[in-house]
């Protein structure tokens, strides 16, 4: 593993070049299409993977974490290997292999030095279409799970956001615990896990690969690991998921806590990767409170009156939904404060648009930095399967600085008044704040 390492550090001094190089598009005598970019500097490549509505949100109800715990047990163990087995062959060559499970997609990632990629390949075949599912390593991963979710329980951040989603969503699978909850992980079998691997196919599946090696290499290695996949996943559609008004109203939501500090986090209907909107939502949302110290948010509740340490937004899109969301963490008597900052921000921006320097420092900021978000070959494998899955298009990482320039003020301004309503934002508290 320590090779690896020294190997990765190499790597990341040189991701910079590899981002500059454009990806061609292999596809394998058996029809399974990856995109590539070579980087022959180091002799290490990454893979990353995704399955299209596989998800989290697909695990039906009273299912909920089996897509987390199918992650989980993927690489514990698979074909001849039981799990420690396996995880010493894979820690002897060298090679990282995980899965995660999020929202919309299952996603796995591989990262081997390239004189074990033939081995590398063969162990993440296996861990696909051979996993073991042994009862002892399910219990334990059960158990780790399940132990994750007592912990979480009681942390601020996580009931906030889990109270958000579920007012957010309150009749789709977004709404719900993608963890699952202990009665739903307790009574999750091996059973479940094996039919729940029939959502990774070949028709649904995304590869991005990055690194030492050729398409004519490449070719063979994708037909050995992926052709044993099913032609077409056993999954199902999920319904569009509108962020509507809250229940309660402009209330906030209060999950009541014994802290000193409350948490808060708001949020309202955003927009989804395809909108056309999404360039000028994304500059808004840099101006608004994904800037850092530079963005509004942070100059009224921190820099001016010092309620928070920090305070953020970020858009998130969903495959079925677009969403904008925030957060602050503050003294409990200053949360009505910091609530009332952020409408005010968001009615001010919803009526008078942003400055002419904020366009251009934020379009500045977002094309200089957006090479340096992708700092290592496996970043930049998966940058190729979030193009892929977003339908962007090959030409895209040529085209995304173009794109963000074009954004003018009436976009913005625009933009601003279709989103940023007040009255829809869907606050959700945890801890003990006074005067709401």
């Amino acid at each position: 593993m320590r090779r690896l390492l020294l190997a990765l550090l190499m790597l990341a001094a040189s991701a910079a070049q590899a981002l500059a190089a454009p990806p061609i598009r292999v596809i394998s005598p058996g029809g399974i299409e990856a995109w590539l970019i070579e980087d022959h500097a180091n002799p290490i490549l990454s893979l990353e993977m995704a399955w299209r509505d596989s998800g989290a949100a697909y695990d039906a109800r009273g299912k909920e974490g089996l897509a987390r715990l199918m992650a989980a047990t993927l690489d514990e163990g698979a074909g001849p290997y039981d799990s420690q087995a396996f995880q010493r062959r894979l820690e002897d060559l060298s090679i990282k292999l995980s899965f995660n499970a999020g929202m919309d997609m299952m996603q796995g990632s591989l990262i081997t030095l390239s004189r074990h990629r033939a081995q590398a390949f063969e162990m993440l075949r296996l861990s696909l279409v051979q996993p073991r599912f042994d009862q002892d390593a399910i219990l334990r991963i059960k158990g780790q799970i399940l132990a994750g979710l007592a912990r979480s329980s009681e942390d601020p951040q996580t009931m906030v956001s889990r109270g958000w989603y579920a007012a957010a969503f309150p009749a789709h699978p977004y709404g719900r615990v993608s963890d699952g909850t202990p009665d739903s992980i307790a009574a999750l079998t091996r059973k479940d896990l094996v039919a729940a691997t029939q959502r990774l196919g070949r028709a649904n599946l995304i590869l991005g690969v990055v690194g030492d090696i050729t398409p004519a290499e490449l070719a063979p290695l994708l037909d050995s690991t992926f052709s044993p996949l099913p032609a077409q996943p056993v999954t199902h559609p999920l319904p569009s998921a509108d962020v509507g008004i809250p229940a309660q109203g402009i209330k906030p939501l209060v999950l009541k806590k014994a802290i000193p500090q409350s948490v808060v986090q708001f949020g309202l209907a955003g927009v989804k990767r395809d909108d056309p909107d999404w360039f000028p939502a994304y500059v808004l949302n840099y101006i608004l409170g994904g800037g850092g110290f530079s963005s509004r948010l942070m100059m009224e509740i921190r820099e001016k009156r010092g309620l928070a340490y920090s305070a953020y937004s970020y858009l998130h899109p969903y495959d079925h939904a677009g969403i904008w969301v925030g957060g602050v963490a503050t003294r409990n008597d200053k949360v009505a404060q910091s609530i009332r900052l952020v409408r005010k921000e968001l009615s001010r921006l919803n009526a008078q648009g942003v400055s002419a320097e904020e366009l251009r420092d934020a379009k500045t900021y977002l094309t200089g930095s957006f090479p340096l978000r992708y700092d290592s070959s496996a970043n930049i494998a998966g940058l190729l399967v979030a193009v892929q899955a977003d339908h962007l298009g090959i030409d895209y990482l040529d085209r995304r600085n173009e794109l963000v320039m074009k954004v003018t003020k009436a976009d913005v301004a625009r933009v601003a008044k279709r989103l940023f309503k007040p009255e829809n934002l869907i606050v959700v508290i945890a801890g003990d704040p006074k005067g709401l």
